[in-house]
């Protein structure tokens, strides 16, 4: 059964090793940031620049791996139905609002709701580095710069990562505008266990 994220909120729970964590996007055009720590150490947790240098990619699909700080794996993606994600730019904040969108209620964005839900185990918000923003798409052009554009998931489309350690996984319904196409939508996800 599917548990529901609601629209610009987020939510954290533990995985095992091995089992699989699904997350869909129900409406579609709906972004949702990921993070995650190890379970046993909080001092690791998911690496942006490790990920990208392994992975010898600025592209995730299935097959790819979400390294930690400590260079362990962390993540496998093993089904993919979008392969347009993110894994540059930072949770959109309280900051983030007021540059991009002054006109607008400064909210918590992900980065605020991926502390509340931390800190229900103990960790400090500031050990909260770039997530795994699943389902956004960004380009960059031949001169290097970056444009978030409207995600390519549809309603339905799902991407399942497996869990190659004990972690405490942070996962949200994005909050900003320009990444959800304007439209605040709900993330559904689903913590399975291997076949």
């Amino acid at each position: 059964m599917n548990e529901v994220i609601p629209p610009r909120s987020g939510v954290a729970f533990t995985m095992k090793a091995g089992q699989l964590l699904k997350v869909i996007d129900p409406h579609g055009e709906q972004v949702s940031d990921l993070y995650c720590f190890n379970q046993h150490n909080v001092n690791e947790y998911l690496s942006s620049g490790r990920s990208l240098d392994y992975n010898e990619s600025l592209q995730f699909c299935c097959g790819s791996k979400l390294y930690s700080n400590f260079s362990n794996v962390m993540f496998e993606i093993t089904e993919d139905k979008v392969q347009s994600h993110d894994f540059l730019l930072t949770p959109c904040s309280k900051d983030t609002f007021r540059h991009f969108y002054p006109e607008e209620e400064a909210v918590p964005g992900c980065y605020g709701n991926l502390a509340r839900a931390f800190a229900d185990f103990g960790i400090a918000e500031h050990l909260i580095g770039t997530t795994f923003n699943t389902f956004m798409h960004v380009d960059i052009d031949a001169s290097g710069r970056i444009r978030v554009m409207p995600p390519k998931s549809r309603a339905g489309d799902y991407t399942v990562f497996e869990a190659k350690m004990d972690l405490i996984v942070g996962l949200t319904a994005c909050s900003a505008g320009q990444s959800n196409n304007f439209k605040y939508k709900p993330i559904h996800y689903e913590v399975l266990e291997p076949m």
